[in-house]
């Protein structure tokens, strides 16, 4: 993500577990003369957790399973601002579950299946909590189903300001980080558990509706066009978006792969629309430098809305506002979005705390991007960001900033400032070779800062503790690096 002037980011809600209490199912063995092997404990089937674990966001995401794809099926209607779902949800059990939880905020259950068979369910502060008819076996698939609906609601948080899904003047948009999925449909809402995505998206015909992944087919009845997409590669909840209204269509193909750019009709033709055709461009410079486009599709979306200031990058197609481009062309917040492709969504965060990876290294391909078009180099980048960084800055450690400082200076550019003091430290031939078998190593999975730490000393063949805890942790301003 990329801010603007304001910190803007989603909502913050703190879910209350409605699990309900433990149940044990016996499975005894059989009986006979000859059974003489001691018999099989009984399995325990319990509730899971109402949270993924995570330090910062504990209530974020849930536990006790591993969801694999998401068919999400909805229909919005601007005028009554009401929107009808049905979502299903593939998924395995890590546990033996009782009951198991989903994120859903806001909008009112109608029946939820479990395997075909009727579930009970409860739903309260975001939590949605299915009772299956029979305990789920641990490693066993299951596939859920809910219906749903209502007028969505952003989530909003003091510090981190507002995320999800909100009605706007001609449709309806939904963008946020860290929460956002969850305001439009059931989720397992945090990035360690990426699943693959359908989208079938029902608005009034005449206006648009635009989400992530592959441009599937549109259909259209009775005044209603269906409007279908497909990720097909993983992809962390947060960054699932749709876009609903009056917008400038590009369509277009790209070394065999779709583009598709929408650009809204409140702006007049110019700066957004020339930014956002570069998109392809910019991609393949980066593709030059962090390896092949991890993403079956290309493009992007420019909104005007009041409480979008940001840009997010969103998977396959990020999301932009039209405060960016208010000062004419601008490709840098381009770099930035699409860089994350790379680092943030194709590798994935697995705790929040790590954000650095995703903002710093997307940061960091601003730099590199500035190089290429119009040669201020990357070491005058962080020359200007070092001499000109605030106190506030060195005291707050962008691999441990904290929730509040989710989204905060130090985070881009001492996390950009890291990349540079690493690449100073172990030389370019280490530093690209480790920027590329990064994404190719952990492509469509999730990873750690730990784990980056780990493969810059095996590609490098240096220890490198003392750099990272002074650039990543420490509250004072490290020393310059020390060219290799």
């Amino acid at each position: 993500m990329r801010l603007r002037g304001l910190r803007l980011g989603a909502g913050l809600l703190a879910a209350v577990a409605l699990g309900p209490a433990a149940c044990t199912t016996t499975h005894p063995e059989p009986a006979g003369p000859q059974a003489t092997a001691s018999p099989t404990p009984p399995r325990q089937f319990k509730a899971g957790a109402a949270g993924a674990g995570d330090a910062y966001f504990p209530r974020y995401g849930n536990g006790g399973y591993d969801v694999t794809r998401y068919t999400v099926k909805v229909r919005y209607d601007p005028a009554k601002d009401h929107l009808s779902g049905t979502t299903t949800v593939q998924a395995t059990a890590t546990a033996h579950l009782a009951s198991f939880n989903l994120d859903l905020a806001g909008l009112t259950v109608r029946a939820v299946t479990v395997d075909d068979a009727p579930a009970r369910h409860a739903h309260a502060d975001g939590e949605l909590v299915v009772t299956p008819a029979n305990g789920l076996t641990s490693g066993n698939g299951f596939t859920a189903e809910i219906r749903y609906d209502g007028s969505p609601t952003p989530l909003h948080n003091n510090t981190l300001g507002e995320g999800g899904f909100r009605h706007t003047s001609d449709g309806a948009v939904a963008v946020g980080q860290p929460e956002s999925a969850s305001t439009w449909f059931p989720v397992n809402d945090h990035p360690s558990d990426k699943a693959l995505y359908d989208f079938e998206i029902t608005v009034p015909q005449g206006l648009t509706a635009v989400a992530n992944g592959v441009p599937v087919r549109n259909t259209t009845r009775a005044g209603w066009t269906t409007w279908r997409w497909a990720e097909r590669s993983p992809m962390a909840s947060y960054l699932s978006t749709v876009a609903i209204g009056e917008f400038r269509v590009t369509r277009g193909e790209h070394k065999g792969r779709p583009v598709f750019s929408a650009v809204t009709t409140k702006l007049p033709k110019g700066a957004a629309d020339a930014s956002i055709a570069r998109t392809v461009e910019v991609a393949d410079h980066l593709e030059g430098v962090f390896g092949p486009y991890p993403f079956a599709a290309y493009g992007g979306v420019v909104v005007s809305e009041p409480g979008i200031g940001y840009a997010l990058e969103t998977q396959s197609r990020p999301v932009y506002s039209a405060n960016f481009f208010q000062q004419g062309e601008n490709t840098e917040v381009v770099a930035h979005e699409l860089a994350h492709q790379w680092f943030g969504n194709s590798v994935a965060l697995t705790k929040w705390q790590d954000i650095w990876l995703n903002e710093g290294l997307a940061t960091y391909a601003e730099w590199l991007w500035a190089e290429h078009r119009d040669g201020r180099s990357a070491q005058q980048a962080f020359d200007a960001e070092y001499t000109g960084a605030s106190a506030q800055l060195w005291r707050v450690p962008p691999g441990k900033p904290g929730a509040a400082n989710l989204f905060g200076q130090s985070v881009y550019q001492r996390g950009a400032m890291t990349v540079h003091a690493l690449r100073t430290t172990i030389g370019d031939q280490a530093f690209f070779e480790l920027l590329r078998t990064w994404v190719a190593d952990k492509r469509d999975g999730n990873a750690t800062t730990a784990d980056f730490v780990a493969l810059a000393e095996q590609v490098s063949g240096r220890q490198l503790d003392p750099l990272f805890d002074a650039w990543l942790y420490g509250t004072e301003r490290p020393a310059r690096p020390a060219p290799r």
